[in-house]
C-alpha cells in the first residue's frame, strides 16, 4: 500500500444547545456551542469503509442534547467532562474524546419600577439580553485516564485611554512611527489558560468561580499596569492570573494592538490635545506570548487559531 493513515478524528461540530433552568419565576440560561471530536480504532472505516467501530455523528449530537437534560449545565467545563467521559467509557473503539465549547453570556434585563401596571407582574426574571461580544471558550480532552482542561475567552475588547507609552524602539530607514508618551492602548483579548487538574483523583476546580476570578485578575492587571509596551501588559495580565489562581499553570494570549492615531486637525485651525483619534482596524500589531508557572512545561498550542 503506497499510503498509510495518519491522525484522524470525527464527530459533530457546533451543536448549539440552550438550557433554560426554571427556578420558579426566575429563569437561568446556559447557551453553548458544543463540538465533539472522537478518535481511536478507526483504520477500517478509512481503508475499507466498514462502519463497525463508528458511532454516528448524529448520535453524538443527540447525546449533547440529552446530557443537557440529564446532567444539566453547571459550567461549560463540567458539561464537557460529562460528555468526554461518556464517549470514552461507553465505546470501546473510542480512545480519546475532545470537547470544544463556546459559551455565550446573557444578562438579565432590569425592568422599570412601574412595570406591573403594564404587564400585570410585580417583577420580571425571565428576560435577557445577549452580553457584549465576549465569548467564553473551553476544551476538554480525555483518553480514559488523563484529563486536559483548557479554558479562556475571546473577543473581549478593552481600552486604556492613557497611562500607555511607546518609545525607545529600534529605528531604521523605514521607520516613520513617532514616539508616544501618552497613547491609547486597546486590544481584543484572546486568552487560553490550562488547569493543572488532570486526574479524577485530584480535587476538581470550581469552574465557574475560577473563570470569573481569572477574568477579573486579567482585567485588573490591564487597568492597573502603566504600560510601556503591550508585551509588558500581556505579561502582567498572565502573571496576575497565575499568581492568584493556584489551579492554573499556563496561559497564552493573542492580543492585536488596535491602533488609535491622533488626527491632524491643524488644517482646520484646531489643536488636537489627545482628544480626537482615528481608529484603524488594519493593519495591526499582533502580540502573542505564553506565561507559565515556574517549572511547568508549555502545552497550549502556539497557534490558537483552532483552539
Amino acid at each position: 500500500m503506497p499510503t498509510i493513515l495518519g491522525q484522524n478524528q470525527y464527530g459533530k461540530a457546533e451543536n448549539r444547545v440552550v438550557k433554560i433552568t426554571r427556578d420558579g419565576d426566575t429563569h437561568h440560561i446556559k447557551d453553548l456551542n458544543v463540538s465533539v471530536a472522537l478518535s481511536g480504532d478507526m483504520d477500517d472505516v478509512h481503508y475499507s469503509g466498514s462502519n463497525a467501530n463508528v458511532l454516528p455523528t448524529d448520535t453524538t449530537k443527540n447525546t449533547v442534547f440529552a446530557f443537557a437534560k440529564e446532567h444539566g449545565i453547571e459550567s461549560a467545563e463540567q458539561f464537557g467532562i460529562h460528555l468526554a467521559r461518556h464517549f470514552v467509557s461507553s465505546q470501546e473503539p473510542i480512545h480519546r474524546a475532545r470537547i470544544r465549547i463556546d459559551e455565550y453570556a446573557w444578562e438579565r434585563i432590569a425592568t422599570s419600577d412601574g412595570n406591573s401596571k403594564f404587564i400585570g407582574a410585580d417583577e420580571v426574571k425571565h428576560s435577557f439580553a445577549r452580553k457584549g461580544m465576549e465569548t467564553r471558550v473551553s476544551q476538554i480532552t480525555y483518553d480514559g485516564e488523563n484529563w486536559e482542561v483548557i479554558s479562556g475567552l475571546k473577543d473581549l475588547t478593552v481600552m486604556n485611554s492613557t497611562n500607555s507609552e511607546f518609545w525607545g524602539y529600534v529605528k531604521d530607514k523605514y521607520t516613520t512611527l513617532k514616539e508616544a508618551y501618552d497613547r491609547i492602548l486597546a486590544t481584543d483579548v484572546s486568552a487560553r489558560w490550562r488547569y493543572n487538574w488532570t486526574s479524577d483523583e485530584q480535587r476538581m476546580p470550581n469552574w465557574e468561580k475560577s473563570y470569573e476570578q481569572a477574568r477579573k485578575h486579567m482585567l485588573h492587571a490591564f487597568a492597573e499596569t502603566y504600560s510601556l509596551s503591550l508585551q509588558q501588559t500581556l505579561y502582567q495580565m498572565g502573571s496576575r492570573i497565575i499568581n492568584s489562581r493556584s489551579e492554573i499553570d499556563e496561559i497564552r494570549f493573542s492580543l492585536p494592538n488596535n491602533h488609535h492615531f491622533l488626527v491632524d486637525l491643524e488644517p482646520f485651525g484646531l489643536k488636537n490635545d489627545n482628544e480626537v483619534y482615528f481608529a484603524a482596524d488594519r493593519p495591526y500589531g499582533l502580540i502573542e506570548a505564553t506565561v507559565l508557572r515556574d517549572g511547568v512545561e508549555p502545552k497550549i498550542p502556539v497557534d490558537m487559531t483552532n483552539l
